[in-house]
């Protein structure tokens, strides 16, 4: 059972996450409430499940039903860092199986399992979406990019030791599981400027396009394409003219 301060803090923070949906609609905030309990617990509690049906209207049941779909919703305690090893296809080939192989025997743990400190929870994950940097790991869903099984062991005894650990794409410091989770339920915590944006492997592709003068096809009658993305350093942006009236009698 909660306290009555963290109480207190879960319902005002319940009530800023509802007023992002239109009224009678309140329901819709369940995904981030989820969020907002587990950075409370570490996990889905019984509790949790409890006050997100009490403040949204809703039965434990559907609660629950929501909560177990989920993979990033934990139904029991959840180490401090969650270590997702992708062993999916491409990271496969590239190491990801023997990454695991040799994370999952240094710890002592297997798929969705904790180690006795507390500290890592170790996933077996299908895919990171950065298939350009296999094979990956994710602590907390923070990129850690080109891993090997001898690097991947040394970040896990960072993990471990409580030194801190830098992710390749992310935040000078990866923040805990409960602290990832309270930004998922929308709330900000300051490091959204940490890190590039978009690393070498990701814009290749597009620099190549861009020396090439490639550009995609544009069908009859549509607005005319719009110029290469310029691309610089670790970070992309995009210059678009306006549209005038002439394009916009071009799409009719």
């Amino acid at each position: 059972m909660y306290s009555s301060e963290v109480l207190d803090q879960l319902r005002a923070d319940a009530e800023q996450i509802m007023n992002r949906y239109p009224k009678g609609h309140e329901r819709s905030a369940l995904l981030p409430m989820l969020h907002l309990v587990q950075s409370v617990d570490g996990y889905i509690s019984a509790d949790g499940v409890k006050f997100c049906a009490d403040t949204l209207g809703l039965t434990r049941p559907e609660v629950s039903a929501v909560a177990t779909f989920y993979t990033q919703y934990k139904r029991h305690p959840n180490g401090e860092y969650n270590v997702g090893v992708c062993t999916n296809a491409l990271c496969a080939v590239m190491g990801g199986d023997q990454i695991w192989e040799a994370v999952s025997g240094h710890l002592g743990v297997g798929h969705d399992e904790t180690t006795a400190d507390g500290k890592i929870t170790l996933e077996r994950l299908e895919c990171n979406a950065a298939c350009d940097y296999a094979p990956v790991v994710m602590v907390n869903w923070e990129f850690f990019d080109n891993q090997t099984p001898e690097s991947t062991l040394a970040l896990v005894d960072d993990l471990t030791s409580g030194r801190p650990v830098k992710a390749t794409r992310g935040p000078e410091q990866v923040p805990t599981f409960k602290e990832t989770s309270r930004l998922l339920a929308g709330f900000e915590d300051g490091l959204v400027n940490e890190g590039p944006a978009a690393g070498e492997p990701s814009l290749r592709g597009l620099k190549i396009a861009q020396e090439k003068g490639w550009t995609y096809p544009t069908p009859t009658g549509s607005a005319p394409a719009e110029p290469a993305v310029e691309v610089g350093g670790e970070h992309s942006s995009a210059e678009r003219p306006p549209v005038t009236d002439e394009d916009k009698e071009g799409t009719k």
